[in-house]
């Protein structure tokens, strides 16, 4: 008898989420009854703000959200899309360059299948969200990371990427603020990298989702409002999931010039179709109703960053750069290797994560999930007793 053929080498070549990962070990440990605090999911813990879910429950009334709609999103939630943009990016786009999307993700995966053809290089600065290397890989395209560690506010400069550019560099992502650090480049720091780009004619996939939960009274400078003649090359990633608190809503989108725009439409026309519709009725509320309880659940981040970084910094060993976006924290714990707790003497971050989940019953992300090791990324988008109990478990892990 023949041998059945082989799987997708491809997708056999993609690795698991490792956040995702992590988080549903976590979540198995509590389901057995144990005391787990986990910092690893990126996800709100505020329930999504009750005019939006009325939204949503007016659609369910309405019988044209059972029907298949356009493709690329309702023409309302593509109108606010652009507001939006418009209003936080500084780009004044049509609603024809809005494509909605099932999440952000689906938005990042098909912004890369849009501009990399098979061997193009992709510059990504590290670290990294877990996911760009393989959305990256399943566009045939090479990511090529550029690291920037603490002592650069996990932040890379012109002067690295230019080190990397080669002939086949197609492609540039930037975030802003960052997931998994926390840093927010200065409107300066965006006005050089988008120069650069546009000089070099490389696309720029600028994840934009975390652009509201900035704090100190730092602005998110979008790449296209600092560098207004880099927005025939980019294309912006975003969603309502993280500032409104709608993560199981998946709802996200991604905006662009005409051109790619058109054929990442193509795509999903044939990939997904339309987004749910009753998740997009509830998207338009979120977009154009008041914005009350983002700001408040904001201001629920900035204090839980404080108090974060405050109670892991008197960690001896682990060096806590200040995130001034986002919801994470993303220690330097090089300083806990090679040293010995509770009879276990770690020498990667990895190991480390174990230790700390094994001994702590606390779960954190190691570095490796999004490049180098010597590094652990914490969410604090969680309750505030279960954020400082965690901390000082580390504390006492670590004393």
């Amino acid at each position: 008898m023949t041998e059945r053929a082989p799987l997708s080498r491809k997708l056999s070549a993609i690795a698991e989420s490792a956040t995702l990962k992590v988080d549903a070990k976590a979540k198995a440990l509590k389901a057995e009854g144990k005391p787990i605090i986990s910092y690893a999911a990126g996800e709100p813990d505020f329930s999504t703000p009750q005019f939006i879910v009325d939204a949503a429950a007016t659609a369910l009334a309405d019988p044209a959200s059972y029907r298949y709609t356009p493709a690329p999103g309702l023409p309302a939630l593509r109108e606010a899309i652009a507001a939006k943009t418009l209003r936080d990016s500084g780009l004044e786009v049509s609603p024809s360059q809005v494509i909605v999307t099932n999440g952000g993700k689906q938005s990042v995966y098909q912004a890369f299948q849009a501009v990399v053809n098979p061997g193009d290089e992709v510059l990504l600065p590290a670290p990294y969200w877990t996911t760009y290397p393989e959305a990256i890989r399943l566009a045939d395209g090479i990511p090529v990371e550029v690291f920037a560690g603490a002592d650069q506010d996990y932040k890379v400069t012109v002067e690295q990427l230019e080190a990397v550019r080669t002939d086949r560099t197609t492609a540039l992502v930037f975030v802003s603020p960052s997931n998994p650090t926390g840093s927010v480049y200065t409107a300066e720091e965006t006005k050089a990298i988008g120069e650069w780009a546009v000089e070099h004619g490389i696309w720029i996939i600028s994840d934009e989702i975390y652009q509201n939960l900035t704090y100190e009274g730092v602005k998110a400078t979008s790449i296209v409002e600092a560098v207004p003649a880099a927005a025939g090359q980019t294309i912006l990633v975003n969603g309502v999931a993280k500032t409104y608190a709608m993560t199981g809503w998946r709802v996200g989108w991604m905006v662009g010039p005409a051109d790619a725009i058109k054929i990442a439409g193509n795509l999903q026309s044939h990939l997904s179709s339309n987004v749910n519709n009753v998740a997009q009725k509830a998207a338009i509320a979120a977009l154009n109703g008041p914005q009350t309880e983002a700001e408040q659940m904001r201001e629920a981040f900035d204090r839980r960053r404080k108090l974060i970084v405050a109670e892991l910094s008197k960690i001896d060993g682990m060096r806590v750069p200040n995130p001034l976006g986002a919801f994470y924290v993303y220690p330097d714990v090089q300083g806990l290797l090679g040293r010995t707790w509770g009879g276990v003497t770690p020498s990667t971050s990895l190991e480390l994560a174990d230790l700390i989940l094994d001994q702590a019953e606390v779960a954190v992300v190691p570095g490796e999930a999004f490049g180098p090791s010597g590094y652990i990324r914490m969410s604090y988008a969680l309750g505030d007793d279960a954020l400082l109990e965690g901390v000082q478990r580390l504390q006492r892990l670590f004393a």
